[in-house]
This record gives C-alpha cells, sequence and structure tokens, in this order.
C-alpha cells in the first residue's frame, strides 16, 4: 500500500513537473492546532492537544488560478495521553507520550474555482522528522524512551522519521487569509520498540500508527 502510494504521488510530480510555474511562487505563514492519536500502542490511550507552526510556498501550476504546489516545513505537535474517559481511576491517566516533529507535507492544492474567495482541497504526502521525545507518567515502565533491562527489547522510543498521507479542505479569503482542516493517515509503525510488549492483547503485534487531526489558518503574501 505505502509503495502504492509513493508510486503514485511520484508519477504525478513528473507529470506536473513540467507546468510548475516557480517565478511566480507566493509564500506565507501557517499555523494552528493539533488533536492526535496513536492506533495500539499505550494503555490507557487517549488524545493529545498540541499546535503547529511553519511556513509555506504555493507554486501555481499551469496558466489558470485554481491547481497549485504547496511544500511546507512546519513544526508538529503530535502523540498521546492516557486520558481513556473510561480509566479516570487507573494508573496512567495523566500519562503523557509526547512526540514534536519538523513536519514537510508536499500538498497538490485545488481551488474549486478561479474566484478570489473559494473553497480548496489539498493532498500529498508528509515526511515527519522526530525532534523531541517526552514522556512523563507512563502506565508501564517499558513505555518510556529508556531500554529497560528486565524488559530486553521493549521500549517506546519513537521512529526517528514517520510518513503519512495528508487530506484537507479549507476555504481562502481573497487567496490571502486561509482555513484549512486536515486529516493526517499514518502509515508508519511509530513505536516498534512496543510490538513485543509483554502480554497477550492481540494488538500488541499490530502496527502503531499516528492519526493527527488540524485546523489552522494561513496567511499568503501577495
Amino acid at each position: 500500500m505505502k509503495k502504492i502510494l509513493v508510486g503514485s504521488w511520484l508519477f504525478a510530480s513528473v507529470c506536473l513537473f513540467a507546468q510548475i510555474d516557480v517565478k511566480n511562487t507566493r509564500f506565507g505563514l501557517t499555523a494552528g492546532a493539533t488533536y492526535s492519536r496513536i492506533s495500539n500502542a499505550h494503555n490507557p490511550s487517549g488524545p493529545r492537544y498540541s499546535f503547529y507552526a511553519g511556513a509555506l510556498a504555493q507554486i501555481p501550476i499551469g496558466q489558470n488560478d485554481q491547481f497549485y504546489l504547496q511544500p511546507e516545513v512546519e513544526y508538529w505537535g503530535a502523540g498521546e495521553t492516557g486520558k481513556d474517559k473510561n480509566a479516570q481511576s487507573s494508573k496512567g491517566y495523566d500519562a503523557v507520550y509526547a512526540n514534536n516533529y519538523i513536519s514537510v507535507p508536499i500538498y497538490f492544492k485545488a481551488y474549486l474555482s478561479e474566484a478570489e474567495s473559494e473553497f480548496f482541497a489539498i493532498a500529498g504526502p508528509k515526511f515527519n522528522i522526530l525532534i523531541d521525545q517526552k514522556v512523563t507518567d507512563p502506565s508501564k515502565p517499558y513505555y518510556a524512551v529508556d531500554q529497560l533491562p528486565e524488559y530486553p527489547g521493549v521500549n517506546g522510543k519513537a521512529a526517528s522519521l514517520n510518513f503519512a498521507v495528508s487530506l484537507g479542505l479549507g476555504y481562502s479569503l481573497k487567496r490571502q487569509l486561509e482555513l484549512t482542516a486536515r486529516y493526517d493517515i499514518g502509515l508508519s509503525n511509530t513505536y516498534k520498540g512496543l510490538m513485543s510488549e509483554p502480554g497477550s492483547d492481540p494488538n500488541i503485534a499490530k502496527g502503531k500508527s499516528e492519526q493527527v487531526l488540524s485546523v489552522g489558518l494561513s496567511y499568503i503574501f501577495r
């Protein structure tokens, strides 16, 4: 699945490259809030609320005002907590498994028309480079980053590089101020060290992918 997605994006990129109008590139700033979860990783498991902030470039494709290539570079807060509503009295409810990244999404962006104020959609691959990981009050000792001798081969160290597919919808006001909602579908295994965790739960052997919902504002300079 990953190979198909990456291959499809590379093929589309090659097809679009000849039409990219780099000289009319516009730049902007972007920031917003994130809501993240990680499947099959921690118990109890709940959402983490954080933020993102960064810069973008909007590169025209073709001669109309509808299609663009939009690479971005962002500080990206993700991960999860132990705040499962059904585990308020359990050990680990106050746990935080914070993963902070430099994130590089590369979007294909399409406005619904050439109007100045219009809805748009974005889609593309996203590469997250881990720059900081903090674990506090974990429910199990091996959920921490450090390797413990009593649990050989088991630890909560996050992968240094994560790959996702990002999809989004937004509204642009006069092609300058834009509101965007995005959903990142994680395709990488964020915690390989937890796949050999002790226990009989069948979820232990499953991939631990990071899913992130974000909402934010972008300002694109003239």
